[in-house]
């Protein structure tokens, strides 16, 4: 195998040019993306009202160009007559002098534009930033990886992967839009940004065929062009050891750009290491995916996000079931709660219709202004991670909110103390584009958690509420225990995080798998041990 990694410190490189990252997290949340819509509406005024100024800029200068015309067809076809006449001879050297000037000089267009950019500039902290481009990218990448998705599939549109050979519908959204070859070239220059060759490649091949379709013409408001996208795929393919067709890409890009003296060296230098080792050819299925160090059991979660709940354990254990649960509760003798019990080990169960609309409503708009961007455990601090991406806000309840007689419907279901502080406020969250959170645990695994601060021990249960239904994707899949729970909107799902000595239980592992397509918002109630002495006793068995 040839050794790359001298070629590519050894002559000019495609470099790519550094732009400050802008804070911007409309990408996490699918609300910030949603409230995007009307920012471009009124941008999409503003330029309506530029077209309709440069038009009756240009009706101007049609009817300037049709007068002075006019005169030449038919005035001036006898110089020697019209000039004779003053007036004629006058109005032409007026028209010379200052007329034309006008027309030639005339900064209406700069006002025009001036007018849109101003217009645009006051909406710009409303607008995307970088990073919500590349986060938005990442995502498409994200869903690509996870769910299986062929690249030339998302780009038309569609959201396919190959079973048997063949090309399976995964989803089939009631709106999309293909993507065109800038949209793919920005997605393969942030992977080809992060040296992560094996997207690249794939998004930098459809970027080049789409362009290609185009006869490769440019249209004003892309970032990118065929040559552009020649010269990262080129570089991308030469990463992966594909020096044949990095050198044909390159000599492609010569033949639109013949002077590009990097381009040139390049050509060069693939020249000299095909003569030095034998042509490789490496297809775009044969690439290796990067590795994470925050994915240890990433087949496993994939698999069970793929599955969206389809492999569900009812069928080979009978001692899970469904009932209608009171908990001996009396205040639910008359509306017992139907009860859907998924696994044993760990103990994990589905309450139907547990929130209404209203109530489900009331909790997203009540979250809406606090929504920040999430965070995980870092040591003794919290911190933003690409491993969560999403929004949430905290609520606090009281005896006559909605979230107040939701704890108190919890407590009846759990039969546990939910009140603070040993139970956390409500935490409300709310997906963004390809949102997801990659295989956790709830409870604390460090004595330095944050989860300890409340000083009321590590967090016992968990129970969450699904505030609203999606239509693809975003399945929560319990890695170690081997099966995913599809989202089933008003319905919220419980599980104990620790065994009845106080240790972690390690089958509690789980993932929030991508969405896919839809609005994931969830509602979380983290319960803690401390204040449960007499509600979840400990076992006389140390062991369990």
């Amino acid at each position: 195998m040839m050794s790359l990694s001298c070629v590519y410190l050894s002559w000019s490189l495609l470099t790519v040019a550094v732009i400050p990252v802008s804070v911007g997290e409309m990408y996490t949340s699918l609300l910030n993306v949603k409230q995007a819509i009307s920012v471009e509406r009124k941008l999409i005024d503003y330029l309506k009202t530029y077209i309709d100024h440069e038009s009756e800029r240009l009706e101007d200068i049609k009817r300037f160009y049709a007068k002075v015309s006019d005169l030449h067809t038919e005035l001036y076809k006898g110089p020697a007559t019209a000039m004779a006449n003053p007036l004629v001879s006058f109005t032409l050297i007026k028209r010379l002098h200052s007329e034309w000037l006008n027309v030639v000089y005339s900064n209406e267009a700069l006002e025009n534009a001036q007018a849109l950019r101003s217009s645009y500039e006051g909406e710009e902290g409303d607008l995307p930033k970088l990073e919500d481009l590349q986060g938005a990218a990442k995502g498409l990448m994200r869903l690509q990886d996870v769910y299986a998705l062929q690249v030339t599939s998302l780009v038309g549109g569609r959201f396919q992967r190959v079973t048997n050979g063949q090309p399976t519908d995964v989803y089939l959204p009631t709106v999309s839009v293909p993507l065109s070859g800038d949209d793919c070239f920005l997605v393969g220059k942030v992977a080809y940004e992060q040296e992560d060759y094996y997207h690249s490649v794939q998004w930098l091949e459809e970027s080049v065929r789409l362009f290609r379709g185009t006869g490769g013409e440019w249209s004003p408001e892309n970032e990118g062009t065929l040559e552009d996208a020649l010269d990262h795929l080129a570089f991308s393919h030469f990463k992966t050891g594909n020096v044949s067709y990095a050198l044909r890409l390159s000599q492609e890009l010569l033949h639109h750009d013949p002077m590009n003296g990097r381009v040139l060296l390049n050509v060069e230098k693939y020249e000299k290491l095909l003569v030095s080792s034998p042509p490789i050819s490496i297809r775009s299925d044969g690439l290796t995916r990067p590795t994470s160090n925050n994915l240890r059991t990433r087949d496993t979660y994939e698999r069970l996000c793929q599955s969206q709940g389809s492999q569900r354990m009812q069928f080979e254990n009978p001692r899970l079931f469904c009932d209608y649960f009171t908990n001996g509760n009396p205040k639910l003798l008359l509306l017992p709660v139907r009860r859907e019990v998924l696994s044993l080990k760990p103990y994990v169960v589905l309450y139907h219709n547990f929130i209404s609309d209203t109530e489900a409503e009331d909790i997203k708009t009540t979250a809406q202004p606090g929504l920040k961007r999430s965070v995980v455990a870092a040591g003794e601090k919290q911190a933003t991670a690409e491993y969560r991406i999403s929004k949430s806000a905290w609520l606090k309840g009281s005896a006559h909110s909605t979230v107040g007689k939701l704890d108190h419907k919890i407590s009846m279901l759990t039969g546990l103390n939910v009140k603070h502080p040993y139970g956390e406020h409500l935490q409300v969250v709310n997906y963004g584009i390809g949102g997801h959170y990659e295989p956790h645990f709830d409870h604390a695994t460090s004595p330095s958690s944050p989860v300890f601060k409340l000083k009321t021990g590590n967090r016992v249960a968990t129970f969450m509420i699904y505030l609203s239904s999606v239509e693809a994707g975003g399945s929560t899949a319990f890695i170690y225990a081997n099966f995913s729970v599809p989202v089933v909107e008003k319905a919220a799902i419980f599980w104990w995080n620790l065994h009845r000595n106080g240790q972690g239980d390690a089958d509690t592992l789980h993932a929030g798998c991508p969405v896919l397509i839809g609005d994931k918002w969830v509602a979380n109630k983290w319960i803690h041990e401390h204040g449960q002495e007499f509600r979840h006793r400990c076992s006389l068995n140390p062991e369990e």
